[in-house]
């Protein structure tokens, strides 16, 4: 009898042991936040649209940010194809709220800020919506680990994400998947009423001024069964901006 407590006990211990280790979801994401931290970024996209039938559309854009993580702002704007350019959406972050985002068009003059409901829409012809340009922070989602599994050849914890209180979202629950090597994000779904209505892909992952940097990223709109290939050259990180690029005015001076 007593050599069988002291097995319970010792099981007991080896469980608590292994608990202890388990890796925390939001702790999970918090590393892959600050691994990912620069003051700023700039990069020039390339866009490809497809649809069922094979190549719809390539549209250009340049992106720039100043801040990072939910205290930053961030301007992208086309160049190309001619219908568009100088078309740019300034997107204000905020940690304790939604982002503010206004639109420009050069054909009008006039810019229009982007309502909360108005966010679940396709940007501009992609398959990127107004809610999937912010930027995110750790802090506007509860977190729940729900395993591990294998995506492209590396090992991830796959990590259910919930908006919490203050964060409004088309999505009902996404789920992110982070490599265990570099905590790099390589695949999200986003989830409406159980059914997974989006999906995002990162490839081509590589070290760029000392961030792992994903140079492709696929979305995949699985209910108009379209997709939207961005590739990313020119990436820079913790170049110098002046803050006065991201305001309102800045949006007309550079159209």
């Amino acid at each position: 009898m007593r050599r069988q407590l002291l097995f319970s006990a010792c099981l007991c211990a080896v469980a608590a042991a292994a608990a202890a280790q388990a890796p925390d979801a939001r702790q999970i994401v918090e590393e892959a936040q600050r691994r990912s931290r620069a003051e700023s970024q700039r990069y020039e996209g390339v866009l490809q649209v497809v649809g069922e039938n094979g190549p719809i559309a390539e549209k250009r854009w340049h992106y720039k940010r100043l801040g990072s993580h939910g205290a930053s702002r961030a301007i992208l704007r086309f160049t190309a194809p001619p219908e568009v350019k100088g078309v740019a959406l300034l997107i204000v972050n905020h940690r304790d709220r939604a982002s503010e985002q206004w639109l420009w068009t050069p054909a009008t003059g006039r810019q229009r800020r982007i309502a909360l409901e108005d966010r679940s829409t396709r940007f501009l012809g992609t398959d990127f919506t107004f809610e999937d340009l912010e930027e995110r922070d750790a802090d506007q989602y509860d977190y729940r680990l729900l395993g591990e599994e294998t995506v492209d050849g590396a090992v991830c914890w796959r990590i259910e994400a919930r908006p919490g209180r203050k964060k409004v979202s088309q999505y009902t629950v996404s789920h992110l998947w982070l490599r265990k090597d570099n905590y790099v994000l390589v695949q999200a779904e986003g989830y409406l009423r159980g059914n997974v209505v989006k999906r995002m892909r990162s490839r081509q992952i590589e070290r760029v001024a000392g961030i792992w940097t994903a140079r492709v990223v696929e979305v995949t709109d699985l209910r108009r069964k379209s997709s939207t290939i961005l590739r990313m050259n020119k990436v820079e990180y913790n170049v110098p901006m002046k803050a006065e690029a991201f305001i309102l005015q800045a949006l007309r001076r550079e159209s």
